[in-house]
């Protein structure tokens, strides 16, 4: 709360709040008007492992994070709000201090496009501790990633504790359903693993959808019992109006 101005006693205002000042000044009882500071901080922990650079439409799912990160910085700046971002493989790969105004957020996104990550690897506790580290004062966080890893319980704990944590669970429809087009080559943009799948098989197809949805279960489960928000966002799907509705919810 900050001060905005003093005003005439009106009955039923605390009488905590009266400015003995200005009272004894004019000698009719005046109070403090207090206002709620609307200025927060955003986080914006963009995910730039080798997993990203796989796309089955017109965009890799980092070119979709990249995107979803342009409109969130854009309207936090629209509302004079301060937009930092950490970008992270299986290590912080850069940091970027939270300020506001458009030319640091247009840094933002060239550092994010043009970022070459030392790593390919995905993990999460690194970037989220250095999170809490690094920021003291309490921060709205988005994490941008296709949580393709493991072992991030105490990681989000340990952030959502201090931050407001929101995950952004970004995937392929390719990584939730398999087409029926025969044998197919499958690669691990992480670890370079390359395996022949049989999707003409029934039964491939429904462990491999199955096994996504086991991991989209893990990552809402963790984030929820966290008391942190969730988010699932096909990449090959308009997005728009979800962010807004997000936006909406985090003004009221």
């Amino acid at each position: 709360m900050s001060f905005s101005e003093v005003r005439q006693y009106q009955y039923g205002d605390d009488v905590r709040n009266i400015d003995w000042n200005v009272t004894a000044r004019t000698s009719e009882p005046f109070v403090k008007v207090f206002e709620e500071e609307r200025e927060l901080t955003f986080m914006l922990l963009v995910d730039t492992s080798g997993s990203g650079f796989f796309g089955s439409s017109d965009q890799f799912k980092i070119e979709v994070a990249t995107e979803i990160a342009a409109t969130l910085a854009f309207s936090a700046n629209a509302y004079n709000d301060k937009v930092g971002a950490i970008l992270f493989s299986d290590r912080v790969e850069q940091f970027i201090p939270p300020r506001k105004g458009k030319p640091h957020i247009l840094r933002i996104l060239r550092d994010l496009l043009y970022q070459q990550p030392r790593q390919v690897t995905t993990e999460l506790y690194e970037p989220l501790r250095y999170l809490t580290i690094i920021l003291r004062k309490r921060c709205t966080a988005f994490v941008l990633s296709d949580f393709l890893t493991e072992g991030y319980d105490n990681a989000v704990k340990l952030a959502a504790n201090r931050h407001d944590l929101i995950g952004m669970h970004l995937y392929d429809p390719r990584e939730a359903r398999l087409p029926d087009v025969g044998l197919l080559p499958i690669q691990d943009a992480e670890s370079g693993r390359l395996r022949w799948i049989d999707t003409g098989s029934r039964a491939v197809r429904e462990h491999y959808q199955q096994h996504h949805a086991t991991s989209v279960d893990q990552f809402k489960k963790i984030f929820l019992r966290n008391n942190a928000d969730v988010l699932s966002i096909d990449t090959a799907q308009p997005y728009l109006s979800t962010l807004i509705q997000i936006f909406k919810e985090r003004r009221t």
